[in-house]
């Protein structure tokens, strides 16, 4: 049923509509705010509309909001039938994470046999609320527990067959969405095998300050950007040391829970809390839009703090959906200190630094002030379907009386690329339900709300552009972070000493029991001193830095007899770099090809991690495809760097004496020599294959985001096929000349492989390629091309090819081409010229 964008509305209805207004700034106005120092005033919402769905008479809340009847409300609702369900009181007992308040809201229902639409009018463009309220409450006539049905506001899916089969469960869902260009929301109920209901609904606009457009990206540390353009689901809204804030003591009447709760070691915590007076808004900076006074004056600092050796941290975990990225919001104002300069502590985000040495004097000027910091979390960090937030004193500062303090937590599921909020249980299941499954399925890879991934992208110039960067991120104080009484300074030292020492041997002794060892069986006799590489590289010069990754950096070096080499030297800080580097010299003692990149030599003196590689001189692929000022790549030589990086990934496969799958294919991992022949690197993540009585590798998710098989995101099964789906990607990468991600675009245009497959169906792929080749291709010769980029990302492993089949169709793209050249054919119609 189509809805008009403009309804009418009975003249009751508009006189609540103003009345709504009017009563949500006079409560919040009139909220028991105590007198504090604040640069704004309450928040007048331009757009509102509270529904209390099924209510014969209008809901007035203890906070004073009035929510309309079904009868005022009825001019907004479309729907072919509906059912009116109505329970003569609710106990407080019932569980819900909603205060006790909400009540009244639960006690009705309207029930929906068939599609309904709420159409809201939005007068003011950007960030509004949505609120649901379920409750299966008894009815006559429908079981509300049996319902499972869908909730999209616009084209974004809030709910996917939801369900609340606890018939004494109170269940509140709360979105931040972002209104653009419409000028009306229409929130949809939609049920394929049953029915939906609703208990009550709030429409309201937020403020646009709500969300900053930054944030720090966690995994690599760096900076993030366009949170503004991206929808919200709050997950946790957490009052730290404190006891339950509720919407008559929040100007945007939200709810703050305790977290008593998620707190996984209470004995390390100390609740602290001061008068709500004393709490002084920055100007600008925080406000009471980011968080009331109620929540700035109560915290959580460590138990006993001041003692010198503190060997725990504060410690929250919450269960999230781990196919979703997340933007985490911590509040803090510093109410434990008795004069400036005197707290510093470290941030962890699931054993990630978050913040180093974070000092809250000198990013508010004072005592009492609030401060809040916005982090980015990606899906494939996430352990266990949790996420963990720990704080603990700053291992680079040496404070006089260590601590650190912590007063909220909001954590917000980011929509993804599919436009949704909720994981769509088909995803998993060789059963799709039609064009939106399939969509979803096929950015299953992506779990951040389009541009979420974009982190790596940036964090690498971001990381590039750094001289010196505190390297314990990786794992931070809390790499023990299954035991929060693990995490001395000393005892972490102390493992990473003793790891390495297992690693590597002496270098006076020479034994073979570390790295040297998988050399000297795979081969490689050159021995490095460090001295040699030093003068290589003129004493690791920053000027001779090729390249930055998780395990170090890369030089270019030149030994004595001129040869240049590409120089890796370990990050003795990096835990993820030890194991990468282990990793790499295992996988490349077992292989040697001309489509691979060598290693020549190593270094172990001193425990030291230096490598030594064959230097290539045209640099990354992706170099030479968009982001830089090198000359473009015409199309046959773009097909043979695909031909070598497919011979050298068919070899991998196939050649060894068991198959090693590289898990990390792109752009950047393809490096082209002196004369542009290309070479599979970067062996970090590499892994054996499976057996020949196996289909997979069962392991935990790892890669980059864009190229990321999402098959194996989904069910963390790896296989060969999971290169291929990512070389698929390459194919379409060196065709477009643009990233596999880029939240810069809309929406349907961020993820490559999306695009690019949508208008390969159209068959009007020459739209979107290179500017530099496009109408230069032999149309056969592209057909084939693209042909071999759709199969590698078929949805499914079993369904794309084995690498030889893709080297197989790439050749005869090249010999399509060769031939098209020679015969004169006109690559717009692949026929002869006349």
């Amino acid at each position: 049923m189509k809805i008009p964008h403009f309804f009418p509305l009975s003249m009751s209805t508009l006189f609540f509509l103003c009345l709504l207004r009017f009563v949500y700034f006079v409560s919040a106005q009139g909220s028991d705010f105590p007198s504090f120092s604040s640069p704004i005033g309450p928040y007048v919402p331009p757009d509102i509309y509270l529904i209390d769905c099924g209510s014969p008479q209008q809901a007035q809340l203890d906070d004073g909001r009035i929510f309309l009847s079904e009868r005022d409300a009825s001019p907004l609702l479309r729907t072919k039938q509906d059912v009116l369900a109505l329970v003569d009181s609710l106990s407080s007992s019932e569980t819900s994470s909603y205060p006790v308040s909400s009540l009244p809201l639960y006690r009705t229902a309207r029930i929906f046999p068939d599609e309904a639409i709420y159409t809201f009018k939005v007068s003011h463009a950007g960030l509004h609320w949505v609120r649901l309220y379920f409750h299966p409450i008894p009815c006559p006539t429908y079981n509300l527990a049996d319902a499972v049905f869908t909730v999209t506001a616009n084209e974004l899916v809030l709910l996917h067959d939801f369900r609340v089969t606890d018939i004494s469960k109170l269940v509140f869902k709360e979105y931040l969405i972002n209104v653009t260009s419409s000028d009306t929301v229409l929130l949809k109920f939609t049920s394929e095998k049953s029915f939906s209901f609703v208990n009550a609904i709030e429409f309201v606009s937020a403020p646009d300050s709500l969300v900053s457009d930054t944030a720090t990206a966690v995994l690599p540390l760096g900076e993030f950007t366009g949170l503004t353009t991206y929808d919200y689901e709050v997950t946790y809204r957490l009052n730290i040391g404190g006891p339950t804030v509720s919407p008559s003591n929040d100007t945007l009447f939200r709810t703050w829970q305790p977290d008593n709760t998620y707190m996984t070691f209470a004995e390390g915590a100390q609740n602290i809390s001061v008068p709500f007076g004393v709490i002084k808004y920055p100007n600008p900076g925080a406000t009471a839009y980011i968080a009331p006074p109620y929540v700035y004056a109560t915290a959580d600092q460590m138990a006993n703090s001041g003692v010198n050796q503190q060997n725990f941290n504060l410690t929250w975990k919450m269960s999230v959906d781990p196919s979703f990225s997340y933007m985490i919001r911590m509040h803090f104002c510093d109410i434990v200190s008795k004069s400036l300069n005197q707290l510093y502590f470290d941030v962890y985000i699931n054993g990630l630094m978050g913040a180093s040495g974070l000092d809250l004097s000198s990013l508010t000027g004072g005592l009492a002030v609030p401060y809040y910091k916005d982090f980015v979390l990606n899906a494939s960090v996430i352990r266990n379907g949790s996420i963990m937030i720990q704080l603990g004193p700053a291992a680079t500062v040496d404070p006089s009386s260590p601590n650190a303090i912590l007063n909220g937590i909001e954590i917000l599921k980011i929509s993804n690329s599919a436009r949704s909020l909720d994981s769509d249980p088909a995803a998993g299941s060789s059963k799709g339900r039609g064009p939106r499954t399939n969509k979803m399925k096929i950015f299953a890879a992506i779990a951040l709300a389009t541009g979420i991934t974009a982190m790596f992208l940036l964090a690498k110039s971001f990381l590039g552009k750094k001289k010196k960067r505190h390297q314990t991120w990786n794992h931070g104080k809390s790499s023990s972070w299954l035991s929060p009484l693990n995490n001395s300074k000393a005892h972490l030292l102390s493992s990473r000493t003793s790891y390495r020492s297992s690693l590597f041997s002496s270098s006076k002794s020479k034994s073979k029991s570390g790295f040297s060892s998988f050399f000297a069986s795979g081969g490689f006799d050159r021995s490095f001193t460090f001295k040699e590489l030093q003068e290589a590289t003129q004493n690791f010069d920053e000027k001779a830095v090729i390249g930055v990754g998780g395990f170090g950096k890369v030089y270019l070096g030149a030994l004595e007899d001129g040869k240049k080499v590409a120089i890796k030297r370990g990050n003795p800080s990096s835990q993820q770099g030890i194991n990468e580097f282990q990793t790499e010299i295992q996988m490349l003692s077992r292989v040697r090809h001309r489509h691979l990149v060598s290693l020549i030599g190593y270094c172990d003196e001193n425990t030291e991690m230096i490598l030594v590689y064959e230097y290539m001189a045209n640099g990354p692929l992706r170099d030479h495809l968009y982001g830089s000022s090198l000359p473009p790549l015409s199309w046959k030589q773009r097909l043979e760097i695909c031909i070598g990086a497919a011979r050298g990934l068919h070899y991998l496969h196939t050649g060894a004496a068991q198959g090693i799958i590289h898990r990390d294919v792109k752009t950047t991992n393809i490096l082209l020599d002196e004369n542009f022949v290309a070479k599979v690197s970067d062996f970090g993540l590499s892994k054996a294959a499976p057996n020949l009585d196996q289909t997979h590798v069962s392991t935990a998710v790892k890669g980059s985001f864009g190229y990321l098989d999402p098959e194996y995101f989904r069910r963390q099964q790896l296989s060969d096929k999971s290169d291929v789906y990512s070389f698929g990607v390459v194919l379409f990468e060196v065709l477009c000349a643009r990233p596999a991600i880029n939240p810069a675009l809309p929406r349907e245009q961020v993820s490559l492989a999306e695009w690019a497959m949508q208008w390969h169906r159209k068959g009007m792929l020459e739209k979107i390629m290179d500017p530099h080749i496009a109408g230069k291709i032999c149309a056969q010769a592209l057909k084939k091309y693209a042909e071999a980029a759709e199969k590698c990302l078929a949805e499914y492993g079993v369904e794309r090819p084995a690498m030889s089949d893709v080297l197989w169709n790439l050749e005869s793209a090249l010999q399509l081409e060769e031939a098209s050249t020679s015969s004169g054919c006109d690559p717009q119609k692949g026929g002869l010229q006349v």
